[in-house]
């Protein structure tokens, strides 16, 4: 017992002293220093880019506003163009402080990249609707196609754009709707927002109304409302009377207005319209009820 008591004690001596000449084969004030430099390099690389980013998007912004102003251009396409600006440099800054500190921390850099670009490749195989949307929305960006604001129709949905991005386009609806469009999916692109607007109203009419009071009433009617209403462009334009498609008659009245301002005038008028030949005595006709 007591042999067996004392080669325990010194194989716990042995282990005891192989502790402690390890722990004294610790270059203490080298390893300091090495964590002193490593927290150093660090703090020093995170406030760079976080300058660098920070001056970059001022500059940026600073940049398209000047720009903007010198050539007179919308502002809801500086506004999409200087976003998609600002966050390509903010990726372009974060890639570079990433690497930046992989490095400081012994990673090799190299490495990764190379298994990274065969990630890359296996992903891009499935991922070729994102690049079609990217690449699509680059030109409909780069041409103009669209601006924040623009009221316009892609395929079968209008509304009013709240967003163009990279990857999708955004259509406020009039019923409020949001639709998120993937640029790939913009085929045709109907803008309302460029050009002054034909404005056309329909007087449903009787066959053998009297021309020439109907005539003067609506003359009358718009000698009155033109001149408060400066969006219109180009006065009105009485067409005369046509067949429409059900056998009925009606009277066409056309006029141009700035965009956006079309619905709102079809309505005033055609109201101005149909109040004054009641006034006038000219009989409306009622639309014929399909009861089969």
């Amino acid at each position: 017992m007591q042999l067996l008591a004392k080669s325990s004690t010194d194989t716990l001596a042995q282990q005891t002293n192989l502790v402690r000449r390890y722990i004294d084969s610790i270059n203490w004030d080298a390893m300091l220093s090495s964590f002193v430099t490593l927290v150093f390099e660090l703090l020093f690389f995170t406030i760079l880019f976080w300058l660098i980013n920070r001056i970059g998007k001022r500059i940026l912004r600073h940049s398209f506003t000047r720009y903007q102003a010198k050539r007179a251009l919308a502002g809801g396409r500086i506004s999409t163009i200087e976003t998609l600006a600002t966050n390509a440099f903010s990726y372009l800054v974060g890639f570079f402080y990433f690497y930046a500190i992989l490095s400081t921390l012994g990673v090799p850099v190299g490495t990764l990249i190379a298994g990274a670009g065969v990630l890359s490749l296996a992903i891009g195989l499935g991922a070729q609707g994102f690049v079609n949307d990217v690449v699509t929305g680059f030109f409909i960006i780069l041409e103009g196609q669209l601006d924040v604001g623009d009221s316009v129709q892609l395929n079968q949905i209008s509304g009013t754009v709240t967003s163009v991005g990279l990857r999708t386009t955004i259509i406020k609806s009039a019923d409020g709707t949001m639709n998120f469009i993937p640029n790939r999916n913009i085929s045709i692109v109907s803008n309302r927002s460029r050009n002054n607007m034909l404005v056309s109203i329909s007087l449903p009419v009787e066959p053998n109304v009297d021309v020439h009071k109907l005539t003067d009433v609506i003359n009358q009617v718009n000698t009155d409302l033109v001149p408060k209403y400066q969006t219109i462009i180009k006065a009105p334009d009485l067409l005369g009377i046509a067949a429409n498609p059900d056998g009925t008659f009606s009277y066409q009245i056309q006029m141009y207005a700035e965009n956006g301002e079309q619905l709102n005038l079809q309505r005033t008028f055609l109201s101005a319209y149909l109040n004054a030949l009641t006034q006038a005595g000219i009989t409306i006709p009622q639309p014929k009820l399909n009861l089969k």
